[in-house]
């Protein structure tokens, strides 16, 4: 699925101000939740138009006690997203959270148009200049936002659990070149084990766009999802809360 479409439906800009992001983001904390539906303003988003299952989210208490976000991927395609308006993040700012692998797909491949999928993944939109990308990816990334209807950002850096690549691999989306791929959970499920992660955004977002722009851009907006409508498998995973550090 073309992942700059579906990351990107993103709706009006929030009223959050860039110096409150981080403390936004952690009122609005999984572990905070009632156990159930995810509450505001996290937002289910899918494609516009879209015909196959939504990824299911829920909030859910773990055996060890911990609340956390259940996602359940059933080839179906989805995400969580929390809309950030236009906040500039500190250069040395960092990303945590944990998140642990239940079910995995065999059949993905991150590399391949048919194993485009991924059973966990935590994606960063930001609001990039286009003066860097050549002109064809500018052309490609204006179509798109003419037939969606939506301001797509020009760059997204998607955090995924995947059984195949080396950590810290960094590849495009087979559908666009407006997101990339960090792996940042490697190898199989692992079920009943949390993983944390934490991860500099700044050096991330240029080892994934730094040939395109020197700077790190205003963020927009974070996803959390699960996708599986390639490979047509089922996946589960579990996602605690997403914290953003700055200095």
């Amino acid at each position: 699925m073309t992942a700059v479409l579906v990351l990107a439906v993103a709706a009006p800009p929030s009223a959050a101000a860039d110096d409150n992001l981080a403390a936004l983001l952690a009122q609005a904390r999984f572990s905070h939740m009632q156990a159930g539906a995810v509450a505001p303003p996290w937002r289910v988003v899918g494609l516009p138009g879209q015909k196959i299952p939504l990824t299911r989210f829920d909030i859910q208490a773990q055996d060890d006690g911990l609340v956390a976000l259940r996602i359940r991927a059933d080839a179906s395609y989805g995400n969580l997203v929390f809309d950030a308006g236009s906040a500039q993040v500190h250069p040395a700012a960092r990303l945590r959270w944990r998140w642990r692998l239940e079910r995995g797909l065999p059949a993905s491949d991150l590399r391949t148009r048919e194993g485009d999928d991924a059973p966990l993944k935590v994606c960063v939109l930001f609001d990039m200049p286009l003066d860097g990308m050549s002109f064809g990816e500018q052309a490609s990334l204006r179509i798109a936002r003419a037939l969606s209807g939506e301001p797509l950002p020009a760059a997204t850096l998607c955090y995924v659990w995947d059984r195949l690549l080396p950590a810290g691999s960094i590849v495009p989306n087979v559908f666009s070149a407006r997101v990339r791929y960090m792996v940042a959970g490697q190898g199989p499920p692992r079920p009943g084990q949390w993983m944390p992660v934490d991860r500099p955004l700044a050096e991330d977002f240029l080892r994934a766009f730094g040939h395109e722009t020197r700077s790190l851009p205003p963020l927009i907006a974070l996803a959390v999802g699960a996708d599986a409508d390639n490979t047509g498998g089922s996946s589960l995973a579990v996602v605690g809360d997403l914290l953003l550090v700055q200095p």
